[in-house]
């Protein structure tokens, strides 16, 4: 590898093998930008750090809105998607989202407030579940979206498990009762709607403040598409794993995830 010219403000380089130039941008998410690379790293750092939304991004930067919104996209499409490896006990939990069709229902008649309905809902009604997982064997939690709320999606979250019998803590909701019918789970539940919260070690304490967490994270952006519901999870699962870091070795990690 040789130096070989330039291409805008980068540094350009030509393989001696295959003959092919590239820069220090080639094959990143940010591939193809002309806005250098110093205001890329502070856009990022600060809207995975600081949940810093695009509106103001734009003013910090001075990089229009559009540009910022696909190069953030792309950003968070890189990300990979958690995996979780459950070493147990876990708690399980549920929230769930109102979430529509943000900005592709300009050409319909106004709705009428059906994302304001209470209660549990589905992707297909705009209010798509997401479910959190909280392993207390390893301190680790994780965030998942899900089209729905069943017994199936449930057993997909808790199937990578490294117990025989993993034992599982759930609130009183029906969907986690066929548990208690499987060998391979030892569930204990409290129900809030009779006013069980605590039953020495079984609750889902620790996944309703993490959902509170997430409820915060979303709130500053007026509102989220579902269809990029999981492109914002998955940035606030990557704030969680930088969140105690300082700041150099902070961005090192956010840039590590996408590249």
């Amino acid at each position: 590898m040789i130096r070989y010219g330039s291409y805008r403000v980068f540094q350009r380089y030509l393989c001696k093998n295959c003959d092919r130039t590239f820069n220090d941008q080639t094959g990143t998410v940010f591939e193809h930008s002309a806005v250098a690379l110093r205001k890329w790293f502070l856009a990022v750092y600060t809207y995975i750090r600081f949940n810093t939304s695009l509106r103001q991004l734009d003013v910090e930067i001075d990089v229009s809105y559009k540009t910022i919104y696909r190069r953030v996209q792309r950003f968070l499409r890189a990300l990979d998607a958690p995996l979780p490896h459950l070493e147990g006990p876990v708690e399980i939990d549920e929230l769930y989202v109102k979430a529509g069709l943000k900005g592709r229902e300009r050409d319909q008649p106004s709705r009428s407030r059906g994302l304001s309905t209470r209660g549990r809902g589905t992707y297909d009604k705009d209010k798509p579940p997401v479910f959190i997982l909280a392993d207390r064997g390893t301190g680790e939690r994780y965030v998942i979206p899900a089209k729905t709320a069943d017994e199936s999606t449930i057993r997909l979250l808790l199937a990578n498990r490294q117990q025989e019998s993993l034992t599982v803590y759930t609130d009183g909701f029906r969907a986690y009762e066929p548990l208690e019918e499987d060998d391979a789970f030892t569930r204990e539940y409290v129900v809030h709607g009779d006013g069980e919260y605590v039953d020495g070690d079984v609750h889902v304490n620790t996944c309703e403040s993490h959902g509170s967490l997430v409820r915060s994270w979303l709130s500053p952006h007026r509102g989220v598409s579902k269809d990029k519901l999981t492109l914002y999870l998955r940035a606030f699962q990557l704030r969680r794993e930088v969140f105690r870091k300082p700041g150099e070795e902070g961005l090192k990690s956010i840039l590590a995830a996408a590249l």
